[in-house]
């Protein structure tokens, strides 16, 4: 697991938004909009997903808005020929949410854990990736 003080800092900061998110995952998977939620991250206005927290009103740095994998196809975010392996990533990180972070160093994906045991298990896996490059 990528354990970089960039990533300590932004699971901190996140910290606060995971049970909105997780919430938020298991409906787009339950009624089957998509089985591989993503969420856009970030502390601007995009052009992707829908808003489900507003940094104006929650206290935190960050908005999110939720997406999905195809959506992210559609907009050319990743390329066709990259969705299999994208595919195979967000399975190998069950347990995890999946992150497509838009900051001052760039956009990232990353797979931050949806709760406590499942970031102890993560950090004792020493040889997993963390991140995603959709390029």
């Amino acid at each position: 697991m990528n354990q970089t003080p960039l990533y300590k800092r932004l699971e901190k900061e996140l910290a606060g938004y995971k049970k909105t998110l997780t919430e938020a995952a298991e409906v787009i998977q339950v009624q089957d909009v998509s089985m591989f939620p993503i969420f856009v991250i970030h502390q601007n206005i995009v052009d992707i997903g829908i808003n489900i927290v507003n940094k104006e009103s929650v206290k935190g740095n960050w908005s999110v808005n939720a997406s999905t994998l195809e959506e992210f196809v559609t907009k050319q975010v990743i390329a066709e020929e990259k969705v299999e392996d994208f595919q195979a990533l967000y399975r190998s990180h069950h347990g995890d949410l999946c992150l497509f972070v838009l900051s001052e160093l760039g956009a990232n994906f990353v797979f931050l854990p949806k709760n406590e045991e499942t970031a102890s298990e993560a950090n004792e896996a020493d040889d997993s990736d963390n991140g995603y490059s959709p390029d």
